[in-house]
């Protein structure tokens, strides 16, 4: 299955943890489930952001939108597009950008190199386009601890703002994640509750010990 089906993530049903696993198979027992009177969010395991998953329809028209690629804005709620005013929304400029090429679910961005750096990556196997997404792969891949670290106590952070903002010890919980300080974390979170207390410990330091979520 592509990526979007099998991104791992995890949905909370107010201060209950509901279920972990593939997002696909997530926002389909979310949409079953009979917690209808609590506010359901789902978390992407790797940056502790919200997914925002439409749940309206029957499971194919659901599955189907995950399958698309998801679009980039700067804001939380996303702009409505006039096709009339997007010279790339034409019949034929969509054919030209979709004939003989797969579905990869990618983004189109401008990247700014130097005439020679061009000229290396159109000369490497597969175009500059396939070379760069492979760059990218490796460096995360071989991503050093600090960055690593850095990485994970971003991700407790976007889970912590966003279900206990409210909690008490929020603002001394968040200075000790960045301290990375365990012992003071674990001390500024033991009255939250059970699930959010344990996923927060699991995006910061992995699963570890945690291994009950």
């Amino acid at each position: 299955m592509p990526d979007p089906f099998t991104k791992p993530c995890t949905a909370f049903a107010g201060q209950r943890l509901l279920l972990t696993g593939p997002l696909a198979e997530v926002a389909l027992a979310v949409r079953r489930s009979s917690v209808v009177t609590d506010t359901v969010l789902v978390f992407d395991d790797a940056t502790g952001r919200i997914i925002d998953v439409d749940l309206r329809g029957d499971d194919a028209e659901i599955l189907e939108r995950l399958s698309q690629p998801r679009k980039i804005n700067a804001g939380r709620y996303r702009p409505k597009t006039d096709p009339s005013s997007d010279p790339t929304g034409s019949e034929e400029a969509q054919s030209q950008k979709t004939r003989g090429r797969p579905k990869l679910g990618v983004v189109a961005r401008e990247v700014t190199l130097l005439p020679r750096q061009w000229e290396w990556l159109t000369d490497q196997p597969g175009g500059a386009s396939a070379t760069l997404r492979r760059l990218v792969d490796e460096a995360r891949k071989v991503a050093s601890p600090r960055q690593q670290r850095r990485a994970a106590q971003e991700a407790a952070y976007q889970f912590m703002q966003a279900i206990a903002g409210d909690l008490p010890g929020y603002e001394q919980a968040t200075r000790a994640l960045f301290a990375d300080d365990r012992s003071s974390l674990e001390s500024r979170i033991a009255t939250w509750p059970e699930d959010i207390r344990t996923y927060a410990l699991r995006l910061a330091f992995g699963a570890g010990d945690n291994q009950g979520v």
